[in-house]
């Protein structure tokens, strides 16, 4: 039977009334209407839409970075993976490069312990809610398999054995349990505190901090209590078989490999060693960094000593290795950790601090010298692996991407289907800045299985950060590694703690933080803007270069409350265009003097340039910074749209001030001119003059421009950490100072959405910040009815005007260096509902428009024929001047609506009302399978796709709600149905809205589980095998299992089968567990034939019964007759 799809039904209601959607005019200027006939109703039927709904799912591929708020920490020595929980409940395993699985548990319960089945396919986890989970490894999405609920109990520690499925756990209590891996069901053994210590003992010893069998002796158990009690269980005989006493409470407890001693951690920074044979004290006592006291005096005491592993060595001295146990009086020193190897002691330094660690050994056998290898730590906002083979412990360089929070993440850009030279040009360039020291040695974690699948296509991520770094990566093929790393600060002049309050206090902290990217792969320019009001342009270059930094100093002034002016119909047109363009003397920064306390500042940048030579390396290079300068005494505005044409040679950006446009060939400003300016008699709001403001409070008290900090406040604690105060969002009511900080775009979306258009509206309610909200350079028709093609700057403001403004630009190459660059607003205004948020252009074929570019080439390069090497522009457009009618669409999506506009009659052909109740956050024009679409994400959490150029609905799914500004600042699309947002402060989330995508996900995901032998345990010899224990004949089934410990209480735990797929369950069958899955299914099998062997040995029974009865009537027949009577 054939699928009903309801999505098709949309398109077709969709497809049959294309005007549907523009049935509200706003009856302003632009806002045309969809007229059925005439050169648009033609334009329409000659675009052949090919997508359909059919082509779109919404599902997440794969997260990078490092797991946020780690809490556990597993290895697996045999498969050789690792895993990482996390207080949010999710579960990050790694293996080699490629393998990288992320999973969460329904709950978001912090995970509390991680307990591989070595070899087995299989991890429990443990959860704050008091719940295992038994999760499947061996597909490449993992499932839960079997959940087991604890109702009265709170768990505090879990240990799996290795090769035994049974687990124990610990409990707050001080009971201890043990539950069945296979099945999931909880024994009827139950270890209880007031069994386990002495009927003498008046106190409680407090929750379970340890448990582990007996290397030695697999039937006896080791129980350490909060209090310092370790109690040493024989599990046969259900009694403690001894027991040991300290006076400091027990943070953790290790085996030495022959099972004689044990090693406890202690809350004073002691440790302990134990001998089984003398229980009564300690066998050695040590406070490895508490200063030395006269003999019988006791160690200064330490900061405790969380954790502690006691691993042995064939050929040289055990290794002690700790974490904490410094001493009190040394505050500054940071997180550490320890290694002892015989009279050696190394502390570790470490940046964060260490939330678990541990030791990665040779052999999985707990019998067995144990040969540790490496150490892998744990920290709250890195993952580091130590060397333990050489004297000096250097680190192994992390294969994972790791670091993308080294600074927070402030904006991203994605880039799919770029150049496909890009990723080794960058790479090859920022394989010479990597860090030097790391360990010669294979990373250790080389587990699981990994190829690239069927994408192919390059793609590039880009994440501006809050030091003013911007960092490239390589993310094709499901993977991300680092390829360049750019510091936009090396720009700028160090900042003196005495210049600080003259020049740079608009900006608290964080003044390089990167606000605003943008990159033209194929040109190679390179735009930056940050918070501090400035606009970096970069070029590509193999070549060192040492040169002087140019910079331009931008007045941008526009106050509407200030201006008198007489009517509307007596201004002219256009403004003087030498009136906008800034003297050299403003240029140079000679003239620029740091006013003194009292004096109010003017033409004062945020920051200093480097005026000196600068040495710039291979790579990205500046050619030009752009810096706003302070306005009588008020800060200049943080930017809020940026755009850059390489074929043009011209930037341009604006704020909620005006709009600054920039020929960056010739070092040039073109136009420095406020919104409102912009408009002049074809002003749709028909400004009137206003009374002059009382105060300037709005500026001078604006937190905009205070610190990146702002961008995610958090109200509630004005302590900050830089880690902090990037990432959160405090849900508390927003006070009026951070109101006024919004950025115009969100300040449009509250205060203009439900404000008229008319020009009836008195001035009082009109917004006087008007910011420029988006900006697109491209080839198209600057006026209406324009016979020809031009290059035009694109305009959309936060009240969602559109202004197109034409560039003229010299013919000639030559000229181009010489001849100035004319600027002048067309006339052209197009409007839409709530702020301007993207622009593109298609052609009259529905095929979608690229802006132009200049073909790269390095700029430094010395060679003779490069210097007499024109610019290669790639236009990208080309049409006959014969040809009449419209040749192009443009396409215009704002916060609320999207619009197709047909150029250049500038006719209205459709109109999408996307949201009512909410609004749009990001969007973008992308291209799927040869169409292009345009993609919308709203602060409903809807990610909507709608077909071009009809504006069709494909796509609607709510996918994620919006608890975080730092999503709205990070989410993005890009083309071959790709996506990705920040879903923590540490971790990239990419997801697809592609079907095909999403039904081939499996193929590009890394296998965890790869078929490896269970290495043989080593050969204990005779004596040992006679005098080293009986491990090797007990039999936990017999001792655990239903039918001597009985069954458990039923109010004591309840098992919630887990959502693990039959697939699953098949592929579970491997190991010992699977071996008894295999043996129970054997047996299923053999009584099956045993029934039907039983039917059919009753049938012949049956069968021989009928024939005796049959002979013996036969018998009886023929019993009195004579042989001749037959």
């Amino acid at each position: 039977m054939k699928k009903f799809n309801f999505r098709k039904v949309l398109d077709g209601l969709t497809a049959s009334s294309p005007g549907s959607g523009s049935s509200s005019n706003s009856g302003g200027v632009g806002s045309g209407s969809v007229h059925p006939g005439g050169t648009a109703g033609a334009l329409r039927e000659e675009i052949q839409e090919s997508l359909t709904s059919d082509y779109f799912q919404i599902c997440k591929t794969v997260r990078h970075g490092f797991p946020y708020q780690p809490t556990a920490l597993a290895f697996d020595p045999v498969q050789k993976i690792l895993a990482i929980g996390t207080r949010t409940g999710a579960i990050r395993i790694l293996g080699r490069p490629g393998v990288d699985c992320y999973c969460q548990h329904e709950s978001g319960a912090a995970v509390l312990q991680l307990q591989f089945l070595i070899n087995e396919g299989a991890l429990v986890s443990a959860s704050s809610d008091d719940t295992l989970h038994l999760w499947n490894l061996r597909q490449k999405r993992p499932a839960i398999l079997h959940s087991l609920k604890f109702n009265r109990e709170r768990i505090t520690y879990c240990h799996l054995p290795f090769q035994s499925k049974w687990l124990y756990v610990g409990t707050e209590r001080g009971n201890t349990h043990i539950v069945n891996i296979e099945s999931f069901i909880l024994s009827g053994y139950v270890i209880m505190w007031n069994k386990a210590i002495e009927l003498s003992t008046k106190t409680h010893p407090g929750p379970v901090v340890h448990l582990s069998d007996s290397p030695r002796d697999e039937g006896k158990l080791l129980i350490g209590y909060e209090n310092g009690t370790v109690v040493f269980w024989d599990l046969k005989s259900k009694r403690a078989e001894l027991r040991v006493y300290y006076d400091e409470a027990i943070h953790s407890i290790d085996w030495h490999h022959e099972g004689k001693q044990f090693m406890c951690s202690h809350s004073d920074g002691s440790l302990t060693l134990w001998n089984l044979k003398s229980p009564s004290r300690p066998f050695q006592t040590t406070v490895p960094h508490g200063k030395s006291q006269r003999e019988g005096r006791k160690s200064e005491p330490c900061k405790p000593i969380l954790k502690v592993e006691y691993k042995t060595c064939r050929n040289s001295e055990p290794f002690i290795i700790f974490s904490g146990g410094l001493s009190y009086d040394k505050a500054c020193r940071r997180p550490s950790l320890t290694i002892m190897h015989g009279k050696a002691i190394t502390v570790l330094e470490m940046d964060h601090p260490i939330v678990e660690f541990l030791t990665l050994c040779e052999t999985p056998y707990p019998n067995e010298f144990q040969e540790p290898y490496a150490v892998a730590v744990l920290l709250e906002k890195d993952l580091i692996v130590v060397d333990l083979t050489q004297t000096n412990f250097p680190i192994f360089e992390n294969p994972y991407p790791m670091d993308i929070h080294e600074s927070p993440v402030t904006c991203t850009a994605y880039f799919a289907d770029c150049p496909p030279d890009l990723i080794l040009v960058l790479y090859s360039i920022g394989v010479k800045h990597k860090k030097q020291g790391y360990s010669t040695k294979e990373w250790p974690v080389s587990g699981g299985a990994w190829n690239l699948g069927a994408q192919t296509y390059p793609e590039i991520i880009i994440t501006g950060h809050a030091d003013g770094s911007i960092k490239f990566w390589d993310a094709s093929a499901m993977t991300l590694q680092m390829l360049y790393k750019l510091k936009t600060s090396k720009v700028f002049e160090k900042q003196k703690v005495g210049d600080g309050k003259q020049t740079c206090e608009i900006v608290e902290e964080d003044p390089f933080a990167v606000q605003m990217i943008y990159w033209c792969p194929e040109s190679r320019i390179f735009c930056v803007s940050g918070v501090s009001a400035y606009v970096i342009i970069y070029k590509f270059s193999r070549h060192e270069i040492t040169t002087e930094i140019v910079s331009l100093e931008v007045r941008l002034q526009c106050d509407v409350e200030d201006i008198i002016t007489p009517e509307p119909e007596t201004s002219p047109p256009f403004p003087d265009l030498s009136s906008q363009l800034p003297s050299s003397r403003s240029l140079s920064g000679s003239t620029n003097t740091v006013s003194s306390e009292g004096v109010t500042k003017d033409s004062i940048p945020c920051l200093s340039v480097k005026t000196r030579p600068v040495r710039m390396p291979p790579g990205y290079q500046a050619d030009l910074v752009i810096q706003l300068v302070w306005v009588d005494g008020e800060p200049p505005q943080q930017i809020t749209s940026l755009a850059i044409s390489s074929a043009y040679g011209i930037v341009a950006f604006g704020n909620c001030t005006g709009l600054v446009v920039v020929d960056f060939i010739q070092k040039t400003v073109l136009l420095s001119m406020g919104t409102i300016d912009l408009y002049r008699s074809s002003d749709l709001y028909q400004r009137q003059p206003r009374s002059p403001r009382k105060n300037k409070q709005f500026i001078a008290d604006n937190f905009c421009m205070r610190g990146l900090s702002n961008f995610y406040p958090d109200l509630t604690k004005r302590i900050r950490t830089s880690y902090q105060s990037l990432t959160e969002l405090n849900d508390s009511p927003v006070p009026l100072e951070l109101e006024r900080c919004k950025s115009p775009t969100s300040e449009a979306r509250e205060n203009s959405y439900n404000r008229s258009r008319s020009s009836s509206i008195s001035s009082i309610d009109k917004d006087s910040k008007e910011a420029v909200t988006a900006l697109y350079f491209m080839e198209s028709f600057a006026r209406k009815n324009d016979s020809t093609v031009s290059p035009c700057l694109f305009v959309g403001t936060s009240l969602g005007m559109v202004l197109l403004i034409s560039l003229n630009l010299p013919s000639s190459d030559e000229q181009r260096f010489t001849e100035p660059v004319m600027v002048l607003p067309s006339g052209t205004f197009l409007s839409l509902k709530g702020a301007v948020l993207t622009f593109s252009c298609m052609d009259r074929t529905g095929s979608l428009m690229q802006p132009p570019y200049e073909v790269w080439r390095d700029p430094n390069n010395t060679d003779e024929n490069e210097k007499t090497w024109k610019r290669k522009l790639v236009m990208n457009y080309s049409t006959s001047s014969q040809e009449t009618g419209d040749h192009q669409y443009t396409i215009i999506c704002s916060e609320k609506q999207a619009k197709i506009f047909s150029l250049p009659s500038q006719t209205c052909l459709y109109v999408h009302n996307i949201t009512e109740t909410s609004f749009i956050l990001q969007a973008e024009v992308v291209v799927m399978c040869n169409s292009a679409c345009l993609a919308c994400f709203c602060a409903n959490g809807h990610i909507m796709i709608m077909s071009l150029p009809s504006l069709r609905p494909m796509l609607d799914v709510n996918y994620l709600p919006l608890t975080d500004m730092r999503i709205a600042r990070t989410f993005c699309f890009t083309n071959e149905g790709q996506a990705l947002y920040l879903v923590s402060p540490t971790e990239i989330q990419r997801l697809t809205y592609s079907q095909e995508m999403c039904d081939n996900i499996q193929d590009m995901l890394g296998d965890l589980f790869t078929p490896i032998e269970t290495p043989e345990a080593q050969n204990r010899g005779f004596l040992k095998g006679l005098f080293g224990g009986s491990g090797q004949t007990f039999d936990r089934e017999e001792l655990f299992g239903e039918a001597t410990a009985g069954k458990a209480s039923r109010s004591l735990a309840q098992h919630i089968p887990g959502p693990g797929s039959i697939e699953g369950m098949k592929g579970a069958a491997g190991g010992v567990m699977g071996e008894l899955t295999r043996a129970r299914i054997a047996l299923d099998e053999r009584g099956q034939r045993l029934g039907e062997l039983e039917e059919k040995t009753a049938g012949m029974m049956t069968s021989a019964e009928a024939f005796s009865k049959h002979a013996h009537e036969l018998m009886l027949k023929y019993k009195d007759k004579k042989w001749y009577q037959f």
